[in-house]
């Protein structure tokens, strides 16, 4: 499978200012994934075991049936699923084909142990995010 460049995660706001040396572990983990219009890349109520980055496309987020948002490129979702383990809080479909970066939460204890002080700072943007509403 195919991984985002050190350049493609810069494209990112939450990996932005993280260093090429911090960008290149985790170009590393993250997979490359297509999904077609309409397909549900995640759904409510479901484990969550993945954060995903939106490199191409457009999705909508939905919470019991009531459209949130809409993201694009350089947006993410996933995060409550990877900090917490928890069960995914809304449901993300395509509304337009999209390619998105996928971090699976296997491949975040992985960084964990083989780069902590990166699996920490990207933990901490996430949970700031979090905190920001």
């Amino acid at each position: 499978m195919d991984h985002p460049s050190v350049e493609d995660l810069q494209k990112v706001p939450l990996l932005a200012d993280r260093s090429d040396a911090e960008r290149r572990g985790l170009a590393e983990l993250f997979d490359i994934m297509e999904y077609g219009a309409g397909r549900t890349l995640v759904g409510e109520g479901r484990a969550g075991y993945a954060f995903y980055a939106i490199n191409r496309g457009r999705v909508a987020v939905t919470h019991e049936g009531e459209q949130l948002r809409e993201l694009g490129p350089g947006d993410f979702f996933g995060e409550i699923a990877i900090l917490g383990k928890r069960r995914r809080t809304a449901t993300v479909t395509a509304t337009e084909p999209v390619v998105v970066w996928v971090l699976l939460g296997s491949a975040v204890e992985e960084l964990q142990s083989s780069r902590p002080e990166v699996a920490a700072a990207l933990q901490d943007a996430m949970r700031h995010r979090l905190e920001a509403g």
